[in-house]
């Protein structure tokens, strides 16, 4: 009896309790085996793959924790029984397995595998009477003597992986060693964006929005750049999207917004011919879905006295459908303290039309991709464009066009009759100092730009 539960303590301690498969210890034992045979031989050559299973938590939080156990016990199965008697299977943790493909003599029969493995998750699985579809995301990392340890070689796996995912998931990579150097990039940036937070690195600049009407300046949309200490002006295409992923961009979310009203209502102050003078401020996902948003706007208006009406709060799409009740609820709170709400990126999203009245913006910009096609032979984007400002001025909303660099683009604006465009055609995005020469100087962009 003792030898029995000691052998079973044992396979326990190597196996998974919800699948049976082996765990992350022995898949490094066996990785660790390899990796010295393949140092002694120099050949025997393996691969190791990662599998995550895409938008795993969707069932979770739908179905429930059950039936997502349910199928992770099915795919282990399936899986399981798509390998040879050699490989090894294993889960690493959560909806992560790996696979360990031994005697691989060319990419090829890997590639054919991974491609296996994406075709067997997309089979219908039967969970508690429910039909349940998936998809998984594969990295694939060939060993190579230059592996030390399993860690390393599981490692770059999980780096293709997360590349696959980058791709649009339901897909397989393989990696490289670009793949990792990008990696370690991206870990130096998040480093440094974590000091920059503290340091205070962060400046805005802002860009003209342009009355074509009028062909005067009626605000600005604020944009934050990063003053790096050795790369010198980072432009937030490059790490906001580190700032999403870490946690970072609620900080320096408040600070964009504070910053933002605070010049806006300085350059009030000093020109009182602008006395109504506009900011615009673009707010990321994760911002707008912090439960202290609305608090946190409002006591930005309340500490840098700018009236509400003077702030606009620019929000694509897809964040609002994400949670729309919740958006809802909050865009109300927004609506009722006076803030103006701008939908971004029209025309790129999957429902606009549909969403437009329910949510009650004050204005909508009209994306750069359809400004830059405006003036091209043969299409059709005159037509969108000025159904999109039909659109938007019966609903009462305010209508800006985007990415407007050309004076063809300018002059087919303005026979489309749309009210206000911003772009480097007028201006770059300014720093503080430059936008204010504007103000102390303001051109007539109309006669000045485009006559």
């Amino acid at each position: 009896i003792r030898k029995r539960t000691e052998e079973q303590l044992i396979h326990d301690a190597l196996h998974d309790g919800l699948t049976g498969l082996p765990n992350r210890n022995l898949l490094y034992d066996r990785l660790d085996q390899t990796l010295k045979q393949l140092r002694r031989r120099a050949s025997g050559n393996f691969a190791v793959l990662f599998i995550d299973l895409d938008r795993f938590k969707m069932i979770n939080d739908s179905l429930g924790h059950n039936a997502g156990d349910q199928l992770l016990v099915a795919f282990a199965k399936r899986l399981h029984e798509l390998l040879r008697p050699g490989d090894t299977v294993a889960r690493l943790s959560g909806d992560e397995f790996a696979v360990l493909l031994i005697d691989i003599v060319r990419l090829d029969s890997v590639v054919q595998i991974a491609q296996r493995i994406l075709d067997l998750s997309t089979q219908q699985f039967l969970i508690d009477g429910n039909e349940v579809f998936i998809s998984t995301s594969v990295g694939i990392a060939m060993a190579t003597p230059n592996y030390r340890t399993p860690e390393e070689i599981l490692r770059d796996a999980d780096i293709a992986m997360y590349r696959a995912k980058t791709r649009g998931k339901s897909c397989y990579e393989v990696f490289d060693r670009q793949m990792h150097s990008e990696v370690m990039e991206a870990h130096r940036l998040e480093t440094d964006l974590r000091s920059a937070v503290q340091q205070n690195e962060f400046s805005m600049y802002y860009q003209p929005i342009i009355s074509l009407t009028e062909g005067r300046l009626v605000g600005f949309e604020s944009l934050i750049r990063w003053n790096h200490s050795r790369r010198g002006l980072i432009t937030p295409d490059h790490f906001i999207p580190v700032a999403e992923e870490t946690g970072m961009i609620i900080p320096i979310g408040w600070w964009t917004i504070y910053e933002s009203c605070r010049q806006a209502r300085e350059w009030q102050r000093q020109f009182p011919r602008h006395a109504n003078l506009c900011i615009s401020v673009n707010m990321s996902s994760k911002l707008f879905n912090h439960p202290k948003v609305v608090e946190n706007i409002e006591h930005s208006l309340s500490k840098t006295g700018l009236s509400p009406h003077c702030l606009q709060i620019e929000l694509t799409e897809s964040i609002l459908l994400d949670h729309v009740e919740s958006a809802m609820n909050k865009l109300n709170r927004l609506r009722h303290l006076g803030v103006g709400l701008y939908i971004d990126d029209f025309g790129t999203g999957y429902s606009s039309l549909s969403y437009l009245q329910k949510f009650n913006y004050d204005s909508l910009k009209i994306d750069k991709s359809f400004t830059k096609e405006l003036t091209q032979p043969s299409n059709d984007t005159g037509t969108i464009i000025q159904t999109i400002i039909s659109l938007g001025q019966q609903l009462g909303m305010n209508i800006i066009a985007e990415g407007v660099e050309t004076r063809g683009q300018v002059q087919r604006l303005q026979e489309l009759h749309c009210p206000q465009v911003q772009g480097f055609w007028f201006s770059r995005p300014l720093d503080a100092k430059s936008a204010r020469q504007i103000l102390a100087n303001p051109p007539h962009w109309q006669l000045d730009m485009i006559a």
